[in-house]
């Protein structure tokens, strides 16, 4: 069987094309960074536009790689960034503003206004979410209020809105199709998770028109045909997902009670709860993982804004290493009776947390701390985030038990001495599977599955293989003592303490 599928993954702060075969291996693959622009303190924008080129300039070094044609491309899959929003003259196809960044903090000040309005609880029920600039809803908003003319045009039918999917959606359809999926709409702030539609009364506390909205579809879906003066071929898009309900889709995490946590910038844990929203009482969300054949799985979702970007500071602002991948050869040098915490809260702390205002900090400081002990206390600190992520997990779902396995993905997962720790805080095993790049392949196996090329959703699961299982060997005692260290450091930072 012949044909090649496209999958686009476009990150936060570069651009992926990657191709696969019929065998789902991967034949040709380029990557593209792309300019971060810091307005003010707390923002973050993309050039919508140059994020499109990033797209096109990475699709064509990848068929080039890949030693194939445009033509010979079967069906493309898109996975982004999620919550990033972007606004754009639907004529044209111009943008009406730089895109803003879901780390973009700017309406914090209105989600505090919203809060103590009592409106929390009604965005929760609906939206699984809580009231956080990270999400997409206020960005949206603010940019309605800000941005000259906007608001009449967009109330006029001229305005699209869109999270990055539909942005590139749209690009590469000539401007034909303004849709999203399901788990992008589900980031969104006013999209009811229950009922599968954007919600008036949501639309109407944030003053955002009804009709700048996309179409929501499945995640294997029709989401139209590229222009043919765009790529040069018309070829059918047939899948999308958000980054990290891709990696649960490219992890396999099919069945209620598996999990999957991807360590990249951030760490993003979702735990399948299959057809059961579970309501979070303990600040976790709730979110689609993926709408397949118009059935909705439900996932509980931790967000961890520093994982990745803490190995980033060791090294650029603090200069102890200089490429990442020294950072654990340097921690397994660290000195076994100090305990040092870094929390990372470097843009305030996400889940279980949910304190925008608390600001990082190193605890347990000698005279004989060094660049050893602070590479360890960063590693470990994703560890100790994504424990806390667990055990609020399982409080509020009883199919997350002792027993889960967790599938792991991401830059970061590349480090053994990274994965053994992490495995020894939480007390479970964490599997790393063979096929790192699970986010991209996600979204590949959604097109080429809809297009019949790859096998179903039995067929897909039984493909994932594991390149090393991590299993727990720190006794109960260390464990338990080095936690509570954890947890009295972070107690420290949090600003509602």
């Amino acid at each position: 069987m012949s044909g090649y599928i496209l999958a686009i993954d476009q990150g936060t702060t570069s651009t992926r094309s990657m191709i696969f075969d019929h065998a789902m291996h991967i034949v040709g693959v380029a990557q593209q960074e792309f300019t971060q622009h810091f307005p003010d303190s707390g923002w973050v924008e993309h050039d919508a536009d140059e994020i499109w080129q990033s797209v096109l300039a990475t699709i064509d070094k990848a068929l080039t790689a890949a030693k194939i044609t445009i033509a010979d491309i079967t069906a493309i899959g898109i996975t982004n960034q999620r919550e990033t929003v972007v606004v754009w003259d639907r004529k044209t196809g111009k943008p009406a503003h730089r895109a803003i960044v879901w780390q973009d903090r700017r309406t914090a000040r209105f989600c505090d206004e919203l809060k103590h309005k009592g409106l929390e609880a009604l965005f929760t029920e609906k939206t699984g979410l809580l009231l956080d600039p990270y999400f997409s809803g206020t960005k949206l908003s603010w940019l309605l209020k800000n941005v000259d003319c906007l608001k009449t045009r967009a109330d006029n039918g001229e305005i699209c809105f869109g999270t990055v999917d539909s942005w590139l959606i749209f690009k590469l359809t000539g401007g034909r199709v303004h849709a999203t999926d399901a788990t992008n709409a589900s980031r969104t702030l006013i999209y009811d998770i229950g009922e599968n539609r954007f919600d008036d009364e949501l639309l109407a506390i944030l003053d955002i028109p009804r009709a700048m909205l996309p179409e929501v579809k499945d995640c294997a879906d029709d989401f139209g045909i590229t222009d043919k003066a765009v790529l040069g071929a018309e070829i059918p898009i047939l899948g999308v997902a958000g980054d990290q309900q891709a990696a649960v889709i490219g992890n396999a995490c099919f069945e209620p009670g598996m999990m999957k946590s991807t360590y990249g910038t951030g760490c993003f844990a979702l735990l399948n709860t299959g057809t059961d929203r579970v309501t979070s009482s303990n600040r976790l969300l709730s979110t689609i993982a993926y709408r397949l054949n118009g059935k909705t799985t439900y996932a509980l979702e931790g967000s961890i804004f520093i994982a990745g970007a803490a190995v980033q500071w060791l090294r650029d602002e603090m200069g102890f290493v200089k490429v990442a991948s020294e950072t654990d050869a340097l921690a397994s040098k660290a000195d076994p009776n100090q305990r040092v915490y870094l929390v990372p809260a470097f843009t305030g702390l996400g889940a279980p947390y949910w304190d925008p205002d608390a600001r990082g900090a190193i605890f347990g400081l000698t005279r004989g701390t060094g660049p050893a002990e602070f590479a360890r206390a960063v590693l470990e600190s994703v560890a100790y985030q994504t424990h806390d992520l667990l055990e609020a997990m399982k409080k509020d779902w009883m199919g997350a038990s002792s027993k889960t396995v967790l599938r792991v993905d991401g830059g970061m997962v590349a480090s053994d001495w990274t994965m053994q720790r992490l495995a020894d805080i939480l007390a479970a095993p964490v599997d790393r599977p063979v096929v790192l790049e699970t986010t991209v392949l996600g979204a590949a196996w959604l097109a080429g599955s809809r297009a019949g090329l790859w096998p179903d959703q039995a067929g897909f699961a039984a493909t994932w293989k594991r390149d090393r299982r991590f299993e727990p060997s720190m006794a109960t005692g260390e464990r338990e003592a080095a936690i509570a260290g954890w947890q009295d450091s972070v107690s420290r930072c949090l600003t509602s303490r």
